[in-house]
């Protein structure tokens, strides 16, 4: 496995995310040796779900508007309708995947998290795939929409449901160890 000891990773979420899509992705870079902190805008506890129903709560490491991106190599956004949604309407969100796509660093984001992308007006042109539910929203902006387990252009590495968690962290470990 890759050593990923001196890169930090910047984990997005807003209430209500997808729990496997944010602890399979979380405890594979850990065990790779990064530093994996979430950061949300919301403070007090954050609502996983397994689909619709109410799972554990976790704790956010920094507040979203108090956070330097400057230290991170890397964005992990998990999905999960709820959390995707609210999170697309935060100009603060769509400024730092902004950023870090203009910059190169890796942006990864799976099921329903592309919509962060669509709304920041990032993938026209580009090639990947999410949840089914919305890959006419994504081709709405302009990119091209695949039923593939992992995709990756350029930067920008998607999946589409939880049990895709082994193949997108294992492109981000790729990108992460390649950088």
């Amino acid at each position: 496995m890759a050593d990923l000891t001196d890169k930090h990773v910047a984990m997005i979420v807003e209430d209500d995310f997808e729990q496997a899509e944010f602890t399979g992705p979380k405890e594979i870079l850990e065990k790779a040796g990064a530093t994996v902190d979430v950061i949300s805008p919301v403070s007090g506890p954050l609502q996983g779900l397994n689909h619709i129903d109410k799972a554990d709560t976790f704790e956010r490491d920094k507040a979203l508007e108090d956070t330097d991106f400057d230290q991170y190599d890397a964005i992990v956004l998990p999905g999960g309708a709820i959390n995707a949604d609210a999170l697309r309407m935060n100009r603060q969100a769509q400024n730092v995947v902004t950023e870090f796509f203009e910059e190169g660093k890796p942006v990864a984001a799976i099921c329903h998290a592309p919509w962060l992308l669509a709304s920041a007006g990032l993938i026209k042109g580009k090639k990947l795939t999410s949840y089914e539910t919305i890959q006419d929203d994504i081709r709405n902006a302009g990119g091209t929409w695949v039923d593939q387990e992992v995709v990756v252009d350029g930067n920008l590495i998607t999946s589409r449901k939880p049990d895709d968690v082994p193949a997108f962290s294992n492109a981000l470990i790729g990108a992460l160890s390649a950088a």
